[in-house]
């Protein structure tokens, strides 16, 4: 095995510690960094679809079928692989007949989840299915289990993806759809230990073994990947029961959802926060790390051959509401804090590649961590939208592990890893390192070798600001964008690199 070193020597506000030496190795396992650990969330919840994604195909804002051509636009960019709809705690209220056939025939609802308003159902499952072929994205189908029937989740799977006659495939044609979609990823109902029914695991098991049971055949020759829902957070004996007592032949994944917060009753603001909040925000993120490997250990428990993915599809950043908005939007603005979050969780997710094969950011557009943000006409990209956009080059590229001990980030007699990292190489031989200083406070130096890639060139791209609580705004909408980053010195094949506070770095070598 080709080992490659890096020496990486770090010091605090440029004085001088002891060196930590980082190995970089050609993996002895070949491990991909699936594209699909970069996918995106978008419930019917608040203005993520309705005065969000879709404004209708009346309205003034440029449009196709009645999404902004701006926000297809803007997600085109993240090379975005799949996309997670209706919910989320919607999904096992949304019955999808309702959603599809002429709008104007179309049953209102009530969205009792989130704000108590009152849906149209003028988005429905062609109109997402439709969005997803424009954006080159899977998509990801949330099912109605707590309140639906086997039937009609099997009707739903006949209506989207039957190619020759049934009567559910031929309700498709009559609404406009000659075609199947390519629909591979379903999950089978959401957080069924909450809003989903309120189970058991042993009792969802059962239920989830029913219901998949009926979505293909006896050797799934549609090749559905079938996500159990999963577990809150460090709910460790709800996994241990989803690997016991699912049969192997019946899943291919298991979820898991953890958000980042300060206090879980005391959210705080999302733009207005102090460096103890910060600090507390980060030591939740950063607990994504045990959640993955303790998770993951009880799936190698069960599932030595590595055959169930472990699938992280609710992660991100959770505050209090911006003042005067509708508390059960969940609208917050986006700083670099979650800028820090973001980086930080993808490393954790690219460095666990061999289990965690897929994973969704809540949400797109105007909810929780947002990419997108939109007022009327107006549409910004928030720091998360960037920091996803440097990491695409991670997107099923070959994991190359990484080594190294973090210098501290103390707070208050507290510490965190103050530094993150992972790696990956192209099939052109490329590699990319994405590096995340979370330190409220100080610059670290890492002096870096680039003789063993035989690299002649290195390059790369940053994101920071001056505060911790900078964010883009519809008046100002560039504060915090992706600029080159210039802060390295090369001498001798080796490079010593700064880390400015609070920073996300992509390197690439040439």
């Amino acid at each position: 095995m080709k080992v490659m070193t890096w020496i990486i020597g770090v010091f605090v506000s440029m004085a001088v510690s002891a060196q930590t030496t980082v190995t970089i190795s050609e993996p002895s396992e070949k491990v991909t960094i699936s594209k699909h650990i970069y996918g995106h969330f978008a419930e019917h919840l608040g203005r993520c679809i309705y005065d969000g994604i879709y404004v209708g195909e009346n309205s003034a804002i440029p449009n196709t079928d009645g999404v902004r051509n701006d926000i297809i636009s803007a997600l085109k960019q993240l090379d975005i692989p799949n996309l997670r709809w209706p919910g989320g705690c919607f999904a096992d209220t949304y019955h999808w007949k309702d959603g599809v056939g002429p709008k104007k025939d179309r049953p209102t609802m009530v969205n009792r989840w989130w704000g108590g308003v009152t849906e149209d159902n003028s988005f429905g499952t062609h109109d997402f299915l439709n969005l997803c072929e424009q954006l080159g994205a899977e998509p990801y189908l949330a099912a109605n289990v707590g309140s639906s029937t086997v039937q009609e989740f099997t009707e739903y799977i006949q209506y989207v993806t039957h190619p020759g006659k049934s009567p559910m495939s031929d309700w498709r044609r009559e609404n406009g759809r000659d075609k199947p979609w390519e629909v591979s990823f379903w999950g089978v109902g959401n957080e069924m230990w909450g809003c989903g029914g309120n189970m058991t695991p042993e009792h969802y098991a059962d239920v989830y073994r029913q219901y998949a049971t009926f979505m293909t055949d006896w050797s799934n020759t549609d090749g559905f990947f079938r996500v159990a829902s999963g577990a809150n957070v460090d709910d460790y004996h709800w996994t241990e029961v989803m690997m016991r007592d699912i049969p192997k032949s019946l899943i291919e994944g298991v979820a898991l959802h953890s958000y980042s917060f300060v206090e879980w009753n005391e959210k705080g603001s999302a733009a207005d926060f102090d460096e103890a909040q910060y600090f507390s925000t980060m030591q939740t993120a950063l607990k994504m790390e045990e959640l993955v490997t303790k998770h993951s250990a009880i799936m190698d428990k069960y599932d030595p051959q590595n055959k169930v993915a472990l699938v992280v599809d609710e992660w991100g950043g959770w505050y209090e509401v911006e003042e005067g908005t509708n508390p059960g939007f969940l609208y917050q603005q986006n700083t670099m804090r979650d800028a820090m979050i973001a980086g930080a969780t993808l490393n954790i997710f690219n460095n666990h590649a061999k289990r965690v094969k897929m994973a969704n950011l809540a949400q797109t557009v105007n909810v929780l961590q947002a990419v997108i943000l939109t007022e009327g006409e107006k549409m910004i990209l928030t720091p998360t939208y960037h920091v996803l956009k440097m990491y695409k080059v991670h997107q099923d590229a070959i994991l190359l592990p990484v080594k190294f001990e973090s210098p501290t980030y103390k707070f208050n007699g507290e510490t965190l890893p103050a530094v993150s990292i992972s790696a990956s190489k192209k099939e052109s031989g490329a590699v990319h390192i994405s590096l995340v200083n979370i330190d409220a406070q100080k610059e670290h130096i890492i002096n870096l070798s680039m003789e063993e890639f035989g690299a002649k060139k290195l390059t790369g791209t940053i994101l920071t600001s001056n505060n911790l609580q900078d964010h883009n705004t519809f008046e100002a909408p560039e504060k915090v964008k992706i600029k080159a980053f210039s802060k390295m010195k090369i001498k001798k094949g080796q490079v010593e690199i700064s880390l400015p506070p609070f920073s996300v770095v992509v390197l690439q070598t040439e």
